[in-house]
């Protein structure tokens, strides 16, 4: 899809997640074992044809860098176009702090926009896990004369105080913007995946009059003045969605995952996610170890028992060992006799012998990296 261009905002670090985002942004989360956050809406866009895609960052973002590098695990290493990753540095009107919203980033990068080679635009958040038909939006973009397509489904998961929700009125296009209300206004509203199809121009009239009134968001700042003056048509997206906003919707968002009809979804074999290339061994399965209804990545070494859990690569679970309804993340190491519940571990953590860790389905207990219990 030549004339489509991708931008990618992985630059929020969200507090809410505790632990999980201590040492990266939000798009760099760990997801389904072998997967980062990142990963769905890079693979969105490259299944869609798209060739040349900016992902702006501003901080926390070194485990974002080693995990896309070049982009060559989605095709998107290229002497002309690819990825380029957009770092502050060429923006100095503000020194500290991350970017108070996406209008203020699309200014931060704004020369880069210049020279984008494509008629059209899309972005969207790399900090959801979902599958989108990026190929149809566009296509139903150009087909509606649309100004701008918003993206948006009707499975409500967003906190409501970080959630954009739309209404649509008769004649089919975006009638109403509700931006972090303290609730979902009504059943009959749509959650806003704040992402959006519009064209180059228009994207640089919009950052060009953002920055000259202070304006830093997208959708109370550009959207919501503009419903009657512009055309804002819908997409409705029927398929999972998954919003990170606290430790608790990781864990749930995470346990999903279990569900075979989530995956089925989640990764489209029509249109597969795509993950940096690793190369480990096999998982070992010991003698007398049990793993019942858990997803585990390839690297681990299992003679403990895993229940209606999520490993990722090279997880230790020595015999005797028990993890139920839990996340452990790369490198964990639970010693035998240990039991967790629960609990999601961040990297390298070390769970000794004996030790029982229990927390719950709503209050997950969140083991920070490095950790040795």
């Amino acid at each position: 899809m030549n004339d489509l261009h991708g931008i990618l905002f992985a630059y929020h670090a969200d507090a809410n997640l505790g632990e999980l985002t201590r040492h990266r942004n939000t798009c760099s989360l760990p997801f389904g074992g072998r997967y980062r956050l990142v990963d769905f809406m890079l693979s969105n866009y490259v299944n869609a044809g798209i060739t040349d895609v900016g992902l702006i960052v501003h901080e926390r973002y070194q485990s974002l860098l080693d995990h896309v590098g070049s982009g060559k695990d989605w095709d998107l290493s290229r002497k002309h176009g690819g990825l380029r990753i957009l770092p502050p540095f060429g923006y100095s009107e503000r020194d500290n702090g991350e970017y108070r919203g996406n209008m203020e980033a699309l200014a931060g990068v704004y020369t880069y926009l210049q020279n984008i080679r494509q008629d059209y635009v899309i972005m969207g958040w790399g900090d959801m896990a979902v599958n989108l038909p990026v190929a149809q939006v566009f296509q139903q973009h150009l087909e509606s004369q649309a100004d701008i397509t918003l993206i948006c489904t009707n499975s409500t998961k967003g906190a409501p105080r970080s959630t954009t929700y739309i209404s649509v009125g008769e004649d089919g296009r975006v009638s109403d913007l509700s931006v972090n209300p303290p609730a979902a206004d009504s059943e009959d509203c749509l959650e806003s995946l704040e992402t959006y199809i519009i064209s180059k121009k228009l994207l640089l009239d919009m950052v060009d009059y953002c920055s000259a009134h202070n304006i830093h968001n997208f959708g109370r700042g550009v959207l919501l003045p503009r419903l009657k003056t512009l055309k804002v048509v819908p997409y409705l997206h029927s398929g999972y969605v998954a919003r990170f906003r606290s430790a608790s919707s990781y864990f749930e968002n995470s346990m999903d995952l279990l569900d075979p009809a989530v995956r089925d979804d989640l990764f489209n074999p029509d249109r597969p996610i795509l993950t940096k290339d690793h190369s480990n061994p096999s998982t070992y399965y010991g003698p007398g170890s049990r793993a019942v209804n858990s997803l585990v990545s390839d690297g681990c070494f299992i003679e403990g028992t895993v229940e209606n859990s999520i490993l990722s690569r090279g997880v230790i679970v020595e015999a005797g060992a028990k993890v139920s309804n839990s996340v452990l993340m790369q490198g964990t190491v639970v010693r035998s006799g240990a039991s967790l519940s629960y609990v999601i571990t961040e990297k390298n953590v070390h769970i000794n012998q004996d030790r029982m860790l229990m927390g719950h389905s709503t209050y997950p207990l969140a083991i920070a990296k490095g950790s040795i219990v």
